[in-house]
């Protein structure tokens, strides 16, 4: 963008010299020259006004314009990919995902998901279904945990893969730290001993939510790709 603007200043000041008038020539036939003036400084004007772009057509200061936006998007459905690796093993799943504010089902299938596995939570309740039956526990992290061996950070992954910290008031998830990027856009956040890359952001209507994120704790290492944003009704 910054080349374009560039190139086209360029070739208007070299029309601008080639116009330029002898000393002898009338007032009037200085109206190239001064047409091609005026032109050069709005193009120069509008390179200005310009705010940096990265590839993907993020603009600086989106976030920070959208955020309360992303904040009030609670009710959505999320398809994507989750990959796990640990010292031991190194295997993804299918992620399915219904979220609202009072409700949340998250379908689990695929290798490291043993088969079908179905993690729904309502006003502090949780069970996860498969087919050697239905459980429950006072946590997601804990039944999930308990039935197949690994976690997600379910509680605080809500606001997470929309890149925004969880509430320490609500999700008992504690302070973070939060990293931007050159455009202003979430790139780090550390929470809950967690420590979560936003490596690539995609259009959704008219917001700018993430499409891959990498989250680490310890050992254990979740790269999350979304495939599907979509908004839902509760």
């Amino acid at each position: 963008m910054l080349l374009l603007c560039r190139n086209h200043l360029t070739w208007s000041l070299f029309m601008l010299t080639l116009t330029s008038p002898s000393p002898r020539w009338p007032l009037s036939r200085q109206s190239p020259r001064l047409w091609l003036a005026g032109f050069a400084l709005l193009l120069l004007a509008g390179c200005a006004s310009q705010a940096p772009m990265d590839d993907s057509g993020r603009q600086a200061g989106q976030w920070e314009r959208q955020q309360a936006e992303v904040e009030a998007f609670d009710t959505w459905t999320l398809i994507g990919k989750a990959g796990l690796r640990t010292p031991e093993e190194n295997v993804s799943a299918n992620l399915d995902w219904n979220q609202t504010p009072y409700y949340f089902r998250m379908l689990i299938s695929g290798p490291f998901g043993g088969g079908r596995n179905v993690l729904e939570g309502r006003e502090g309740r949780f069970s996860l279904s498969n087919s050697d039956g239905r459980f429950e526990a006072e946590t997601p992290e804990a039944l999930m945990e308990e039935q197949l061996g690994w976690s997600l950070p379910v509680t605080a992954m809500p606001n997470w893969v929309r890149g925004l910290p969880g509430d320490p008031d609500n999700d008992n998830t504690g302070s973070y730290q939060l990293e931007t990027d050159e455009l202003g856009f979430p790139s780090h956040l550390t929470q809950d001993g967690w420590e979560i890359d936003y490596r690539d952001w995609e259009k959704v209507d008219d917001l700018w939510l993430p499409r891959r994120m990498v989250m680490n704790y310890d050992d254990v290492r979740i790269t999350l790709v979304v495939n599907q944003w979509q908004a839902s009704e509760e």
